[in-house]
């Protein structure tokens, strides 16, 4: 009997397999003859289409992609690709998917943690933003109109082209693209001078649900407010952003030192937690965490590297230092003057007078790998016992190529509200961890072993860091916590779990706007704003004797969430 039960359980699941794939096989072929119908030139559209069987498919589809971890052969992949030249190819391909059930995939640049922007487990479509390229900069009233298929490595060497004494405050990875970047909040060295890169952004274009192209006037402010910091793709296709431009120095300061454990790398670190955040806007002082040999003996030794950024000279840099933070032992030689446009290529670790065309170039500089990542907020300091117990965790082999990145708050991030955009980690924090395991090992094994590494530092860490509701940076996407049901329902209540880390109480206005945008949920992902989903939870959502108990709810979530990852990686 229970080999009958076998025999037919394995036999509905190859039927559910036939079935999923003859329907899709049908999509694929509607979708196709839709798009040819509603263009008003079939060559043009022809030109930005490729499936599996176009011979540049395959080499569309990966070479955006920055880890390797959604490249094996058993990823989903779309069913067709479409990269845009102009709008109405845009609007055409949204009708389409929407009147044939594809589900529509936004990439700007690739650098997406956990594959949502390109993989999809039911029918899909990526449109992909790669020739939405165009950058342009008007000095004069410092600011610029930025296309989100331009990558953030193109928009510092457009404007260093333009004035050497205008920059923008973004990622350090130039090859990361901007639609996503600015949309999930975009941080780079210059957050506690200048706060986020959706901080500094003053219009948009998006393309809505209905095929309507909209700017901030006629989105209204609701919208711009969701759009930056609450993910774009939620509501539309943003295709392009208008920013103002900052200030930056003929010159600035930087240096970078290591420290050891036996360099006494760990009360380092503990006095770092207090005077980074409190140190003048100006500065900015960054730790990165990594394991390396020893050149002497080949031991295993933990290592801190300090990272600064010092809006100013050498020597009122080395004479911060030696008054805040003096057990440093920053040297006069440590610290090196350069331009703000060398500064990027600098702190992304190009050699020193490498030329600024390499950044604009969307292939990474370092070879792609897999990764897993993780993010939380630090609000009291962690005490050096604490610190000792990380260590444990980079001896182990899956930490190899571990690193952990702690980058200071205070500043501006420490003035601007909670709720002046969706982005709410702001007062309080003092700095924000990102946690990264690498590995090159194939297979699923070595997956699973090393993302079960990651989540027990997570687990380990969860004494310290952000709590009830635990706190994460949406463009880190995780989605170790939690994912939306698959479909076009999903419960506001249920996308809680994962949108309250995120947004905090911000999440509750992202739906009331995606309600208004798009009710019926046809911008979606495994982590995308819900409307609310029936006239009850907008009422229960709206009554305010709900917090106490939500709030309770969110405990009892998230001591669950803790456990069922520790089991998952005993």
């Amino acid at each position: 009997m229970q080999q009958m039960d076998k025999s037919t359980t394995l036999l509905l699941s190859l039927v559910h397999v036939l079935l999923f794939s003859i329907v899709s096989a049908n999509n694929h072929e509607h979708f196709l003859q839709c798009l040819f119908l509603r263009s008003q030139n079939s060559t043009s559209i022809s030109a930005v289409i490729y499936n599996p069987k176009n011979s540049s498919y395959l080499s569309i589809l990966q070479i955006p992609t920055e880890t390797l971890r959604f490249t094996s052969p058993d990823t989903p992949r779309p069913l067709v690709i479409v990269t845009p030249l102009h709008e109405s190819q845009i609007q055409t391909t949204i009708y389409c998917a929407k009147r044939h059930g594809m589900q529509i995939r936004i990439r700007s640049g690739g650098h997406d943690y956990e594959g949502l922007s390109f993989v999809s487990k039911v029918p899909f479509v990526i449109l992909d933003l790669i020739n939405y390229q165009s950058i342009n900069i008007d000095g004069e009233n410092g600011t610029a109109w930025v296309q989100a298929g331009s990558t953030i490595g193109s928009l510092y060497y457009r404007i260093a082209e333009k004035n050497r004494t205008l920059g923008f405050l973004a990622g350090i990875c130039p090859t990361i693209g901007v639609g996503g970047h600015f949309s999930g909040g975009g941080f780079g060295a210059l957050l506690r001078k200048y706060g986020l890169a959706v901080d500094n952004i003053i219009d948009a274009c998006l393309i809505d649900v209905n095929r309507r192209i909209l700017d901030r006037k006629s989105m209204g402010e609701d919208l711009f407010w969701a759009i930056r910091g609450g993910g774009g793709a939620s509501f539309g296709v943003i295709i392009a952003w208008k920013i103002k431009l900052i200030p930056v120095p003929e010159t600035v300061a930087v240096f970078t030192v290591d420290r050891t454990l036996q360099q006494n790398a760990t009360k380092l670190i503990h006095k770092w937690q207090y005077v980074a955040p409190e140190f003048p806007q100006d500065l900015f002082v960054e730790i990165l965490i990594s394991r390396v040999n020893s050149t002497k003996d080949g031991k295993l030794m933990i290592r801190a590297t300090f990272h600064s950024l010092f809006l100013g000279g050498a020597e009122r840099l080395l004479s911060l230092m030696q008054e805040s933070f003096p057990e440093l032992g920053i040297l006069k030689e440590d610290c090196i003057e350069m331009s703000w446009i060398e500064f990027v290529l600098y702190f992304d670790a190009f050699p020193r007078g490498e030329s600024l065309d390499v950044l604009l170039d969307r292939t990474p500089y370092e070879s792609t790998r897999h990764y897993k990542a993780k993010s939380d907020y630090v609000r009291e300091p962690i005490s050096e016992k604490g610190l000792e117990g990380m260590w444990n965790f980079f001896d182990e082999d899956e930490a190899e190529a571990a690193e952990l990145i702690l980058v200071p708050y205070g500043g501006r991030m420490s003035e601007t509200s909670e709720s002046a955009i969706p982005f709410p980690h702001r007062a309080g924090n003092l700095y924000k961890i990102q946690h990264l395991v690498y590995w090159d090992e194939e297979g699923k094994e070595a997956s699973e072993r090393h993302i079960c590494w990651i989540r027990r530092l997570y687990g380990y860490m969860a004494p310290y860091v952000s709590k009830f509701p635990g706190a994460a940076y949406f463009n880190y996407r995780d989605l170790d916590l939690g994912v939306n049901e698959n479909g076009a329902y999903t419960s506001y209540a249920g996308a809680s779990i994962w949108g309250n880390k995120y947004f905090k109480n911000n999440f509750k206005k992202l739906a009331r706007v995606k309600t208004k945008i798009d009710p019926d949920n046809f911008f979606r992902n495994e982590q995308s704003v819900p409307p609310f989903s029936s006239p009850w939870e907008i009422r229960e959502r709206e009554r305010e004797c709900m917090g106490a108990s939500v709030k309770g709810k969110v405990v009892i979530v998230e001591a669950e969430e803790v456990v069922a990852v520790m089991s998952m990686c005993e």
